[in-house]
């Protein structure tokens, strides 16, 4: 990646059994082959089986990733339809029950399942990730720490987890509730400077505590493998538009951040506990809820947070050549998110008499459908 501000996008899908309306269980193995036979390294497996992780390749043009993106996912839905399976881009599966999902069989993932235990087995979520080139560690956790004020208004544009375990949570973004379980996840720490973020992580490792930084699961941190800063605050978004909308907005602030480096500089305990509170009114409310403003002592509406983000941007979109995609995000706020339709979805069927499964039942199809742009086939 040697561009200004390339970026990558990386999403994950369940596995859906289409007649079940289920995670998929049995010719996993198959399918996963199938895949990488296909897709080649776009496609990886995760910790728990019924899981799939596509990814796009370093890019500076948002038409290109998009155009990646959808390939992905007709590809891998195709693959999926062979089996009877199909895939669903949401924070959570609707009616799965975590303690009937299966695993990764493959030996990498053993020693995690191994160290996390039940909180590993109950990670049946699946999110979205935004690299963007930072070439310099201490510029990336520079970054970091200046880029948290804004995870509440990424995770509220993607809020697609309102169901868990066959019942409806209350919260428009469940997932990081689940996730949440696991060690290392979260808000990071506002690091002082790269080497008190790095005392932190060769700690770790020396204690033999994680085996490298990977093992760090914040909704924001420096990639190990790639040098970018890599969002992962947001819910896997049901809509690629919605994808697309919250790739540019992370892409853009990234730019904005690195030529103003005072701009969210001088942050304190107090402002990483408003940023965390403000996480928890994202996940409750999505884009219906306001967050506190630490400046004013307000609360500030999600839609007038947002505006006030995207005029800070505009002339970063305008650069990078991605006001189109920015545009997107006031989209997503006028018609809603995936969590919203699946709640007027749920609660029309409910209306009807449908029993609870079987109103779930119609918000599998509507995902398995919108996943790959598919019109919904009701039944």
């Amino acid at each position: 990646m040697t561009g200004e501000f390339r970026f990558g996008i990386e999403e994950e899908y369940f596995v859906n059994d289409v007649a079940k309306r289920d995670v998929a269980r049995g010719r996993m193995k198959e399918f996963f082959a199938a895949c990488r036979e296909n897709l080649s390294d776009q496609v990886q497996t995760e910790m728990l089986e019924p899981q799939i992780e596509v990814a796009t390749l370093p890019s500076e043009d948002f038409a290109q990733a998009r155009a990646s993106l959808e390939g992905l996912r007709r590809s891998v839905g195709a693959i999926a339809g062979e089996f009877d399976f199909s895939i669903i881009a949401a924070g959570t599966h609707p009616l799965a029950v975590w303690s009937r999902v299966r695993p990764n069989a493959q030996p990498r993932y053993g020693k995690v399942m191994h160290d996390l235990q039940m909180v590993g087995n109950r990670t049946v979520v699946c999110g979205m990730h935004v690299h963007v080139e930072v070439p310099e560690l201490a510029a990336r956790v520079d970054i970091m720490n200046r880029m948290q004020p804004y995870l509440p208004l990424f995770l509220a544009l993607s809020t697609s987890s309102p169901f868990w375990q066959a019942q409806r949570t209350g919260l428009l973004g469940y997932r990081l509730a689940a996730y949440r379980e696991l060690p290392r996840t979260g808000f990071p720490d506002l690091f002082q400077d790269t080497a008190d973020y790095q005392r932190y992580i060769d700690t770790l490792v020396e204690a033999r505590a994680i085996e490298n930084s990977s093992y760090v699961w914040w909704v924001i941190r420096p990639s190990l493998r790639h040098p970018t800063l890599e969002l992962r605050v947001a819910d896997s978004c049901t809509r690629v538009d919605d994808t697309i909308a919250i790739a540019a907005l992370f892409r853009c602030l990234v730019r904005h951040l690195s030529r103003d480096p005072k701009l969210n500089a001088g942050q304190t305990g107090a402002s990483r506990a408003i940023n965390d509170e403000n996480g928890w009114r994202a996940q409750r409310y999505g884009i219906h809820g306001s967050f506190v403003d630490e400046a004013s002592r307000s609360a500030k509406p999600v839609r007038q947070v947002l505006d006030e983000v995207l005029a800070l941007v505009a002339e970063d979109a305008q650069a990078l050549g991605c006001e189109r995609e920015l545009d997107l995000a006031r989209w997503i706020v006028a018609r809603g998110t995936s969590a919203d339709q699946q709640l007027t979805l749920f609660t029309e069927a409910s209306g009807r008499g449908l029993s609870n499964r079987d109103a779930l039942a119609g918000v599998v199809d509507w995902l398995s459908a919108e996943t790959i742009g598919e019109p919904v086939v009701r039944h």
